[in-house]
């Protein structure tokens, strides 16, 4: 039973939730059913076991590397965490292969998540612990390298780079024709596609209405002297995608030549529209606004809805624009609205561990950071609390404490008390005073509004009016 003495006033050590904290923040809704796939779409283990056959070699080397870790040597990435020179010939001399097949099993192994870079150091992924038993983890291992194809397969040398990405931008666009046509397309048709995909990008680029008498047209992308360099650049996308394992191509080279999906890659299509369709369908439309405004329009959903809905709107963006999105509305002053981008930014995975790692030098997002990268690398989300310091585990409870005092109810507040990593409310209190967040005051002032023990709540409101007056 708690005394009615600030000073011993115990609190509760309970494991810390803070997303989960201001989620409860907001009503909850219904999850959906689940749809289900085209006909003739192979079963899950069927799928998976395709994508472990894809992705062998992959598994192969972050085996080797696994083992070498746990020898205790150390692997160390080269330039753009390729693999150095060093561990590519004794990798490959270990294995039979040639350097050259070691570092694209390195990049497919790095960029389905079955080896992870910490700190310069490369280690195994939790994937790989997974791997043989969790075919959820394979496909989404899979569908990782899917999304990464561009990285897996870089563009052609000498290949105009702002052009390459309007290819990739415009690849989604073309894999749904796939999808949709149930058998092969020409790659006449799909280069036609893509002229008029990329043209429109470029039109959407233009904030300027360039008809305006006096207005400088728009400045048009460099051609290279050979002419078109759209056929070239599709080529490369359909080698990037049937290299990852999505589509085979058929008929040769060519005009004449088509494209026709695989098993794993019509599937992920599908997964990517369904995803799209589920968001369109919502009451707020959430996949056509803004990152804040699809958060905000989630937050009545329980988790797993509201995850769908988080990767249906990530599913229509070019993934690095959509993570500098999230990351800039988590930048806001709404608390509840930045433990949701991150639990958005959870759902993208492995492509946002950059973005989310130089957040972490923002005060404002760094304990958010923080745990969202100490659950990418494989720690229960129940423990990753432990990589906050004292300062900032108070600065994230109070953060969250704002959230639920903006958007909740009076008694959650006062069960928020329960998980702060402080033994007393004084302990508390103190702490909370010196981490310098700006909220401290309204967060204190409500937590004293709201409970129902006077010494406590008066303890509370002294210690808002000394952070108020800026006293000890």
């Amino acid at each position: 039973m708690t005394s009615r003495t600030p000073r011993d006033s115990r609190l509760r050590l309970v494991p810390r939730q803070p997303i989960a904290a201001a989620r409860r923040a907001v009503a909850n809704r219904g999850t959906r059913p689940a749809p289900r796939p085209p006909a003739g779409t192979p079963a899950r283990p069927e799928l998976a076991q395709q994508a472990r056959a894809g992705l062998a070699g992959a598994v192969r080397l972050a085996r080797w590397a696994a083992a070498e870790a746990g020898r205790g040597a150390t692997l160390r990435p080269g330039l753009a965490a390729g693999l150095s020179d060093g561990t590519a010939e004794r990798a490959a001399a270990a294995m039979g292969l040639t350097a050259g097949q070691v570092r694209a099993d390195w990049d497919r192994a790095r960029l389905a998540g079955l080896l992870e870079l910490h700190g310069g150091t490369a280690r195994p992924g939790w994937r790989l612990q997974a791997w043989d038993r969790d075919d959820s983890a394979v496909l989404r291992g899979w569908v990782a390298l899917f999304d990464a194809w561009s990285l897996a397969h870089p563009e052609p040398a000498g290949a105009d780079a702002t052009i390459a990405a309007e290819v990739v931008e415009a690849a989604p666009q073309l894999l749904s024709v796939m999808h949709l046509s149930a058998g092969p397309v020409s790659v006449a048709m799909l280069l036609d596609l893509l002229q008029q995909r990329v043209a429109e990008i470029r039109a959407e680029r233009c904030e300027i209405p360039y008809d305006t008498p006096g207005t400088p047209p728009p400045p048009a992308p460099p051609v290279p002297a050979d002419g078109d360099p759209l056929p070239e650049l599709l080529d490369w996308a359909l080698e990037g995608l049937a290299s990852v394992g999505a589509l085979v191509m058929r008929g040769g080279s060519g005009p004449r030549a088509e494209a026709l999906l695989t098993p794993l890659g019509n599937w992920a299509v599908w997964v990517k529209l369904e995803q799209i369709c589920v968001a369109a369908q919502s009451p707020a439309g959430n996949i056509e606004l803004s990152a804040e405004a699809m958060l905000r329009g989630c937050a009545d959903l329980t988790p797993g809805p509201a995850r769908a809905e988080y990767r249906a709107w990530l599913a229509a963006r070019p993934v690095r624009s959509a993570v500098e999105e999230l990351l800039g509305t988590a930048r806001g002053d709404d608390a509840m609205v930045r433990g949701l981008a991150f639990e958005a930014l959870r759902a993208v995975g492995a492509p946002a561990e950059p973005a989310v790692r130089a957040a972490a030098d923002e005060p404002v997002l760094r304990p958010y950071a923080l745990l969202w990268l100490a659950e990418h690398e494989g720690h229960d989300p129940e423990e990753a609390a432990e990589v906050l310091t004292r300062e900032e585990a108070t600065w994230l409870w109070i953060d969250t404490a704002a959230a639920v005092a903006d958007h909740g109810e009076s008694r959650l507040l006062v069960r928020h008390l329960d998980s702060a990593v402080q033994g007393t409310v004084p302990g508390l209190l103190e702490e909370v005073r010196a981490v310098g967040h700006p909220r401290t005051v309204q967060v204190l002032v409500a937590l004293a509004a709201a409970h129902p023990d006077p010494a406590l709540a008066k303890a509370v409101r002294r210690a808002a009016f000394q952070v108020h007056r800026g006293g000890a």
